[in-house]
């Protein structure tokens, strides 16, 4: 679903190969999962425009990569000696 100026329209099937990932606009950096494993490496991608999506949206996403994590807040880790 898409807010339009308060009102919502269904978007249909978003291909996620047609996202504009333009530098510009996003934030990059190399950070780890927030679940266990907790794998460090992790490429992060997030977008500076703030955007809205449904819950059946989410639950449809979950459903197709198979997260029925509970929710993706990670233990605090001790600090890396860097």
């Amino acid at each position: 679903m898409i807010d339009q100026k308060g009102k919502s329209v269904d978007s249909g099937i978003i291909d996620p190969k047609e996202i504009e990932m333009s530098r510009r606009r996003y934030y990059r950096y190399v950070g780890s999962l927030t679940v266990p494993p907790c794998t460090e490496g992790v490429v992060w991608m997030i977008s500076r425009k703030i955007r809205t999506v449904s819950k059946d949206q989410v639950k449809l996403l979950r459903e197709a990569v198979h997260d029925y994590a509970e929710n993706n807040a990670r233990p605090i880790q001790p600090a890396s000696r860097q």
